[in-house]
């Protein structure tokens, strides 16, 4: 079973990793390979899309939005920052709205080499993100993606929906 054990040294509890117990193999395989610590899972599991992954098969229909903002949650946003704590964001457009990216890659390419910024969770974004503001993901990105006003409150809605039932 994988999870952390609690252990007292006393004083205080400690948290340590149990690692994933082996279950003996029953019947069939005499003198075969007996389950041991450190094998191989015959079937891995995938791996979830990166965040850009996510970006594309979103932009190109191939994914569902619901989908897409379960990835967005739980994967890192990079975010130009200034020199106050806090979003920046840009107000030459019809809504503001802020610019993040789905890696430091595509923030350089857009505020530069030497740009200030922080990362945080897409999860984050939509509980930090400043009400009336939307967002930009990958601005000179190939595949950018504009979320309004509206598409941020409807991601707060799904987000809250998902969370408290």
């Amino acid at each position: 079973m994988y999870g952390y054990g609690q252990h007292t040294d006393g004083s205080a509890a400690q948290q340590q990793y149990a690692p994933p117990q082996q279950q003996p193999m029953q019947g069939g395989m005499q003198g075969g390979m007996q389950g041991g610590y450190g094998q191989q899972p015959l079937y891995p599991e995938p791996s979830p899309p990166s965040l850009a992954d996510a970006v594309r098969a979103f932009t190109t229909g191939s994914m569902a939005a619901e989908d897409f903002q379960q990835i967005f949650a739980t994967s890192k946003v990079y975010c130009p920052r200034g020199d106050n704590p806090g979003f920046l964001a840009l107000h030459n457009t019809q809504q503001p709205v802020i610019p993040m990216f789905t890696s430091l890659k595509e923030l350089r390419r857009y505020a530069g080499k030497e740009s200030k910024y922080f990362v945080i969770t897409g999860a984050e974004v939509i509980d930090l993100l400043p009400t009336g503001y939307g967002f930009v993901l990958d601005m000179e990105g190939d595949h950018r993606m504009v979320f309004d006003a509206k598409a941020v409150e409807q991601m707060v809605d799904f987000a809250m929906r998902r969370m408290y039932g």
